[in-house]
Parts: C-alpha cells; structure tokens; sequence
C-alpha cells in the first residue's frame, strides 16, 4: 500500500526552465552537457512508464500481449490561486501527486492485466459494486490514498516521535527533534532497503530507471532510440527519491526550532507541519534543478546515492515504453 506513496513523488522531476545547463552525472563521477532542460517529468508505473508534460500525461504500459499501449489526458492541475506561490504550489503538487498518482498507478495495473476486473469478487466487493456503480473507481483511489498517508505518517513521523520520546531523558530538549530526524532516516533507508528486495518493486525500480535514462537523452539533444538512451545516467537530480530526502532532512530543521516537551503536543506539531514541510522540499528540489553551484551539489548528493537503489538498469523493452511515454508528450507538447 506504501508504493504509490513513494512512486507517485517521481513527478516532482520536472525541470521549471529550459535553459542550456550542465547535469551532474552522479555515477561517472563527471558531467554531461544537457541540451536542454526539459519540463517533462515522469512516473514509473506497474509494467511502464507515465511521462507528464504541462498539459497532457502520456502513459505508455506493455500489455499481457507484449504490446504497448498508449493513454493520454489532459493534467489536472491544483496550481490556481493560492497555491501557485511558493510553498503552497509544493503543497498542491504534492496532493495532485497523491491522487493522480495513484489513479495513473491503478490504470497501469489494468492495462498490465494486473488488475481485479476478471477476478471473481467477494460478497463485500459485489455490495460495493451494487452500491456505488462507477463510483467504485474513484472511491477505491481515495481509500488507497488516505491508507498510503496514513500508514507514511505513522511510520515516518509518529513511529520517530514515539521511539524518539525513550531518549527524552538522555538528551537535551533541543537535540531531540535532531534524534527523531535521525531516526525518521534510518527508517526510511530501511523501508527503501527492505522493498527493493522484492521482485515486483524492482521491475518498478527498472522502469524508474528507464524513465531517468530517457529525460537524460533528451536533455542531451539526441534522438530518442533504445540505442541512444541505453548509456545514460539512471540519476538524476529533480527525481522523487530526491524529494523525499529533502522531506526528512528538512523536518530535522523545522522540527529543531519547533519543540515541546509534551509528548501528544510534539506528534500533532509534526503532523500538521508536514504540509509546510513538503512545500519547503519542493521549492529546493526547484532550486536543485536549475542550480550547479557546490551547495546544490552537496545537497544533492544523498539523493543521487539513494537513487542507485530506486532505480535499476533496465531492459530493452523497458526503454521502449519510456521513450514511447516522452514521444506521446512530445506529439501534443514539441519541444525545441
């Protein structure tokens, strides 16, 4: 239930100029001259790729046949009004991921015919069906959501609290939102390390790769062919994992100057602030993006690391739904 709470977040990799700029590659050690920035993102999706432009999304899945199919809609964007300034733009990014996300996560399951259409249903399912029709859908999308956010912030945020509150006699009150973080780390390398470990993940883990290797390619100005994108970078700076590094290291500041010594008080501070702490990580991973100094290149490098283990080099026919999803954007959406 936990996946689409970290594949959804790949979304974040989106580029807000288009510029000529160098991109570190993290795993020669150099760097390769990028063409151009693309604003193009992309998720990694059960047996595909989801790539995203401004205006529509391109899902690019290979059926049980071997066939790719190819879906596109329109993006429906929460950036109106308030939540186009700083902050609150990450906030509405960072729901519009959760939603979305997991819708384009579902339909991509359906496709790979790893959906529960042609599975005989339960008595409760059948009542459900009787109950809510089409609804079914939508319903189901939001309850996987509101499970995914609940069971992030218990692991992520009220479990570190919790654990973190046995230290309380150990250490001063200041150093203990430092402890939390720490141990809100330690867990989330975990968790990562631990699902890497099944098969399923990794073939998703591999499309991610594939995602990263083709927004590589086209930054690069070549043409997208599985030949041409097979040697590129798998890492890459605006890339989700990133984001929620950024999530983690960023709390242990917030929570630095925001302290109590109220058990209850300290967890319901550090649920209601994760909001404004997401907000915080998007406009840095923005910055990151369009940034080469040796501070970006310092906060970057955690998140480049970690992304050798979210993502992994995939196959062929892996690269093929990836450049299938980013030809799918470039049709509606060309970029020069």
């Amino acid at each position: 239930m936990l996946l689409p709470f970290f594949s959804i977040v790949d979304k974040f990799c989106v580029c807000p100029l288009s510029k000529e700029r160098e991109t570190s590659d993290f795993l020669k050690g150099g760097f390769i001259m990028a063409e151009k920035c693309t604003t193009i993102g992309g998720q990694a999706v059960i047996e595909g790729v989801m790539m995203r432009g401004k205006k529509i999304y391109a899902l690019a899945v290979r059926n049980p046949e071997g066939e790719i199919v190819i879906e596109k809609k329109p993006v429906m964007s929460m950036n109106k009004g308030l939540f186009k300034l700083p902050i609150f733009r990450g906030m509405a990014a960072f729901v519009d991921s959760l939603v979305n996300g997991t819708k384009i996560l579902m339909r991509s399951a359906e496709i790979a015919g790893e959906g529960w259409e042609d599975e005989e249903l339960s008595p409760f399912e059948k009542w459900l069906m009787d109950k809510f029709g089409d609804k079914i859908t939508d319903i189901l999308i939001y309850f996987s959501v509101f499970v995914s956010l609940c069971l992030g912030m218990t692991l992520f945020f009220v479990l570190p609290v919790a654990i973190g509150n046995l230290f309380k006699s150990f250490v001063p009150s200041w150093a203990l939102g430092v402890v939390e973080g720490l141990i809100r780390i330690a867990i989330f390398l975990t968790y990562m390390w631990l699902i890497s470990k099944m098969k399923e993940i990794q073939r998703v883990f591999q499309y991610h790769g594939a995602e990263h290797k083709t927004i590589a390619c086209f930054e690069s100005g070549k043409e997208l062919t599985v030949e041409n994108v097979r040697p590129c970078t798998r890492l890459h700076k605006r890339c989700g994992t990133s984001f929620l590094l950024f999530v983690m290291l960023i709390s242990m500041v917030v929570f630095f100057f925001v302290r109590t010594d109220v058990f209850i008080i300290r967890l319901i501070t550090r649920i209601c602030l994760v909001p404004f702490i997401a907000g915080i990580s998007y406009e840095v991973l923005r910055w990151a993006g369009r940034s080469e100094n040796i501070i970006v290149r310092v906060l970057s490098a955690p998140g480049l690391a970690l992304q050798k283990l979210t993502t992994q080099e995939p196959d062929d026919k892996q690269i093929e739904c990836a450049i299938a999803a980013m030809k799918g954007v470039l049709e509606d959406e060309p970029e020069e």
